[in-house]
């Protein structure tokens, strides 16, 4: 449980050969780990010097290989303006792309984004599909919405059946025993 996914070897203990089962994944071309390479770049970890423009060019690779998480990352970098010059129309585009492909973190931005447009319709869709995904922020905004008087009773009634199923489905066994667990360390 507390091995590599890859490898089975058990997780190292120091920076340097975390760093360096990282960078045997980036060699064979995974995704994730250019996503987490760039990770380091951006925030300056396991002893990588901060660079966010070597990060954005990382994610750049990763996203073209299929990494989501990278799709979001770049949306984040070009609509703040982070190692890059800020965009935000093409923020919005990585995370347009990585919400149809199941980002709901990027779904909820989307919404925001509407939100502050002042196209509620627009934005309890995106909320409501994210909230569907168990994404608990959406949900939360679709509670707003409905105090605000921007939603129906009959819109959130549906986002909160489709946030619970949400919630309902990832539950499991191990799930609960592990996080009885961290709250007894």
């Amino acid at each position: 449980m507390h091995d590599c996914p890859f490898c089975r070897t058990p997780y190292p203990n120091n920076d340097v050969e975390e760093m360096a089962m990282i960078q045997a994944r980036v060699d064979k071309k995974d995704p994730e780990a250019i996503n987490l390479l760039a990770q380091a770049h951006c925030h300056g970890l396991y002893g990588k010097l901060k660079d966010v423009r070597k990060a954005v060019e990382l994610w750049e690779e990763a996203a073209e290989l299929g990494s989501n998480d990278a799709l979001y990352n770049l949306g984040s970098a070009y609509y703040i303006g982070e190692g890059v010059q800020v965009d935000e129309g093409k923020g919005g585009e990585f995370y347009k792309m990585a919400a149809m492909r199941g980002c709901a973190v990027s779904r909820y931005n989307l919404g925001a984004f509407e939100c502050m447009k002042r196209n509620h319709a627009n934005a309890y869709r995106h909320w409501l599909i994210s909230a569907k995904m168990g994404y608990r922020n959406s949900f939360s905004s679709i509670n707003i919405m409905l105090f605000e008087g921007k939603v129906t009773k009959g819109q959130h009634a549906e986002a909160l059946k489709g946030y619970q199923d949400a919630i309902e489905e990832m539950k499991s066994h191990d799930r609960d025993e592990a996080k009885a667990k961290r709250r007894c360390d």
